[in-house]
């Protein structure tokens, strides 16, 4: 792994020098726009809409859009005069239990590694985390951006997770959800009794994207028969339900719930993860 970010974590008076890593990776597969008839890859152009006519990158400048079709041009000089202090720093500004920020601000995680001669004052740190299961409230400038962020223990690493400004959070206040409804304690019961049964150790690897993993046996199929169409296998039709007694439906979740727990169904064994493997 390459660091994307070299900097330090500041808090009082104590610096430590630390790099980023991404604590995560995508695994979406990319598609390419093609020409039906030949296959010839579809490549995107810049057009102004003003005439249609295609702009070099070296024509294109920034713009904000203050009013309707109103724009004013910023350039790097207008960048360079928006003054972040510490850009190479993860400012510590606060430190709060971790049990009080609600999971919705948090979004992004990447791990911190301590650079030649941080190791101590790391350890330090990410133990007095850990032991008062605190969270350091951060400010930090990654590229041209700042980010409010979160310095978690994790293990034996640093976390830092981007979060979002509280202005960035949508009202859910604003959504027409039931706040206040009567169930009968026979429904509550059964309710409850269905979650308690579903109830599980958290295992990550227990859950795979079934999605991608059934599309990629598609692409091997076709690649396999040089692109030729294959024939659909037909699909088992899922019974209609309607909920009409929700005793009745907890009383059937539930008994199908009872007795030894389901195991995950293992992972299937493409072409495409063989080779992963190997």
């Amino acid at each position: 792994m390459r660091a994307i970010w070299k900097g330090s974590i500041s808090f009082g008076l104590v610096n430590i020098p630390i790099a980023l890593y991404p604590a995560t990776r995508k695994e979406d597969l990319k598609f390419r726009l093609l020409r039906a008839k030949d296959h010839s890859p579809v490549n995107y152009k810049r057009v102004a809409e003003k005439d249609g006519k295609e702009v070099p990158w070296t024509e294109i400048v920034k713009g904000y859009e203050y009013e309707k079709g109103k724009f004013v041009v910023l350039s790097e000089k207008d960048f360079q005069r928006v003054d972040l202090e510490a850009t190479q720093t993860v400012d510590i500004q606060d430190f709060v239990d971790l049990e009080e920020i609600d999971p919705m601000y948090f979004y992004k995680p990447y791990y911190l590694e301590p650079q030649k001669g941080g190791d101590k004052a790391y350890v330090l740190l990410r133990e007095a985390l850990a032991d008062g299961k605190k969270v350091g409230i951060a400010k930090v400038v990654i590229k041209t951006r700042q980010y409010l962020a979160g310095v978690k223990a994790l293990k034996h690493a640093l976390v830092l997770e981007l979060m979002h400004f509280a202005e960035e959070l949508a009202d859910a206040e604003k959504l027409k959800v039931p706040k206040r409804l009567e169930a009968g304690k026979r429904e509550r019961e059964m309710a409850k009794k269905l979650v308690e049964s579903m109830s599980s150790k958290w295992d990550p690897e227990k859950y795979h994207d079934d999605y991608r993993e059934a599309l990629m046996e598609v692409i091997e199929e076709k690649v396999e028969s040089g692109g030729k169409e294959i024939e659909e296998k037909p699909k088992a039709k899922k019974e209609s339900t309607k909920v009409i007694d929700l005793v009745a439906v907890l009383q059937e979740s539930l008994a199908k719930s009872k007795g030894v727990k389901k195991k995950s169904a293992p992972r299937r064994a493409t072409k495409h993860h063989a080779k992963k493997a190997a």
